[in-house]
């Protein structure tokens, strides 16, 4: 049944896809070439091989790294919706299953991992599911419940809010994706404009490339749209407020590290680094020098001297770098994190924060 309706979906999408009607403007042909270029169809990636070896790709995983496993959560394959039964299989990728179902055709709401579903999504749902993160503001203050901010814990390990997390992003407080402090106020959604609003409005669905001709448009005088500045402050306290809205988020995130390091050098007694392309990304800076080397990078040395403080702060170090498009989805929110992480790591450690300015 299930392999079935798979092979009818597929089917009806290429039917749709080369029938002559005005609201079809590309040919099945070009669909599919589009498909192609873009980060779904990557039969090679780790994204949809890391399980290969296991012969299935967990339940847990399945959703958002296996055809099979979205049909499932969707409930297109006669299981329950919004959940996975089953493994998923590998070698299979984000294909036009994934997206042309009907049951993915009409979801417009999607849980989040704080536990709140987002409705009106449209076209954009199928996309929210899988780019908003693992893990969320209730995750961490689950761990850390009930101990002293600033003491060493055996209990506690990163937590790793996962890849591409631009939903999580773009919804800003409304989801909790990253680390909120107490008694402090985020940014919400990010609407921008209406015609840049969703996921759909600004990646081309098959390749997810972004139209950036609609922003140079709007922003007059910018012809990189990395120099598009949104908000006019100086908030990395570098004394400039030219270029992009981006180059604040960098100098922030630069901040962060540094305070990261001094706190857990300092207070930790363990010295850490960051290394972005090794799981769990954090690990014991062994010689001292500030850098994760390819020897260093290695699980079984990875960063076990965590305090509250610091897993907090190394979280949203963690949320930012993992968006790379921070800067589009939602950059007050962003900063929001990163200026309150650098804020909270100053209680106990020097760090240069005279400059620094919060949206």
């Amino acid at each position: 049944m299930r392999m079935l309706r798979i092979l009818s979906s597929v089917a009806a999408v290429a039917i749709a896809a080369a029938a002559p009607i005005a609201a079809q403007d590309f040919s099945l042909t070009e669909i599919t070439e589009a498909w192609l270029m873009g980060p779904h169809s990557g039969y090679h990636s780790p994204s949809f091989t890391h399980w290969n070896e296991d012969g299935e790709i967990p339940a847990a995983c399945a959703a958002c790294h296996s055809e099979t496993g979205m049909l499932d959560w969707l409930g297109a394959d006669d299981t329950p919706a919004l959940s996975v039964e089953h493994p998923g299989t590998i070698n299979t990728v984000i294909g036009c299953a994934t997206c042309h179902v009907t049951e993915a055709e009409t979801l417009d709401a999607v849980p989040f991992p704080s536990g709140v579903t987002i409705g009106g999504l449209g076209a954009s749902a199928n996309c929210t599911m899988c780019h908003q993160g693992r893990a969320s503001t209730d995750r961490v203050l689950s761990a850390i419940d009930g101990m002293d901010l600033d003491t060493v814990s055996p209990d506690l390990g990163f937590i790793n809010v996962h890849y591409g997390i631009a939903a999580a992003v773009m919804h800003g407080a409304e989801v909790r994706g990253g680390f909120q402090y107490p008694d402090h106020a985020y940014a919400g959604r990010f609407a921008h404009v209406p015609s840049a609003g969703t996921c759909v409005a600004c990646h081309e669905p098959h390749t997810t490339e972004v139209a950036t001709e609609g922003c140079i448009a709007c922003h007059d005088g910018v012809n990189d749209i990395t120099a598009i500045r949104t908000r006019h402050a100086d908030f990395d306290g570098d004394g400039s407020a030219g270029g992009g809205i981006r180059t604040e988020i960098e100098g922030l995130h630069a901040i962060l590290g540094t305070a990261i390091a001094e706190y857990a050098r300092e207070v930790s007694d363990a010295p850490i680094g960051y290394a972005p392309d090794s799981f769990p990304y954090f690990f014991n800076d062994s010689d001292g020098d500030g850098t994760i080397g390819p020897e260093e990078a290695a699980f079984p040395n990875r960063y076990a001297s965590w305090t509250p403080r610091l897993l907090m702060a190394a979280y949203n170090y963690q949320v930012v770098a993992k968006d790379h498009g921070a800067w589009v989805h939602n950059p007050a929110y962003a900063i929001q994190l990163l200026h309150d992480s650098i804020m909270s790591l100053a209680e106990r450690v020097e760090v240069e924060i005279g400059g620094l300015t919060r949206p």
